[in-house]
């Protein structure tokens, strides 16, 4: 029953991601009610997501090949914070990820209902030359570097963060806008399951049948994606995450009180 709870949890949340992201929310969960330790489980939902990513970036590679230039700097940035993320991770116990990841569940969720409000608002705001020069480069490669970090350690919410920080980079073309952000979200991922490797953190059993499910998923929907609403499924999403958010909120304090 375990090994078809993570297969199911991954065919979901690989179709979720490519209908409307989030899949995380499914598997992550998955996983912890699979007896998988908290840190484990993360680091192999990092690792079980990173094809799906691989073979985003490369199906938005036309509309991405206009900001080339932005690609080296960019993949510096999410390499090497991506690493301190994932090197942050390994050094917090289970009992302590455990306390921060109702936190973590409760802002990806924030971040993935207001995540089109926000994007919007920063594309009309902070789009074009002007925009740059408002808030600057510096700031909006420090911005980066924090939603490295923030992926390194924890996978879920990533993608919306990463188009909140495209939109402020001035950019409003949203097949570019989503192939940059699966070039980073690559990027990120490879780097944090290379850490993971030689640290032994990742679960490649149930791990490696949340990837078959992902992948499996990810490309079923993609062909599938006409006929089924974005909008239904977003709000399943939305729904199904604010109560993980709230079970993991009880289970971390709620349950001792």
């Amino acid at each position: 029953m375990t090994e078809i709870l993570l297969l199911l949890a991954g065919l979901l949340g690989g179709a979720v991601n490519s209908l409307a992201g989030g899949g995380s929310f499914i598997v992550f969960p998955a996983l912890l009610f699979a007896g998988v330790p908290p840190v484990l489980a993360n680091a192999s939902n990092t690792y079980a997501a990173l094809p799906g990513y691989v073979s985003g970036a490369a199906g938005y590679w036309k509309s991405v090949a206009p900001y080339k230039d932005r690609l080296v700097v960019y993949g510096l940035i999410a390499a090497v914070f991506g690493y301190i993320g994932a090197e942050l991770l390994l050094v917090v116990s289970d009992e302590q990820f455990s306390k921060v990841v109702p936190w973590l569940m409760a802002f990806a969720v924030l971040s993935f209902i207001f995540g089109n409000r926000i994007n919007a608002t920063l594309r009309a705001r902070g789009g074009g030359r002007s925009g740059m020069k408002l808030l600057g480069t510096v700031l909006i490669l420090s911005l980066l570097a924090a939603v490295s970090v923030y992926g390194g350690f924890f996978n879920a919410g990533l993608g919306i963060l990463l188009l909140a920080f495209l939109a402020m980079a001035g950019m409003s073309d949203m097949h570019a806008m989503n192939g940059l952000k699966l070039f980073i979200s690559s990027t990120i991922a490879l780097v944090a399951v290379v850490r993971f490797i030689f640290n032994g953190s990742i679960d490649w059993y149930h791990g490696s049948i949340a990837l078959v499910g992902v992948t499996t998923g990810g490309y079923v929907a993609a062909r599938l994606a006409r006929y089924i609403p974005t909008q239904w499924i977003r709000i399943s999403v939305i729904v199904y995450g604010i109560a993980m958010t709230l079970y993991f909120f009880w289970t971390a304090y709620g349950a001792q009180g």
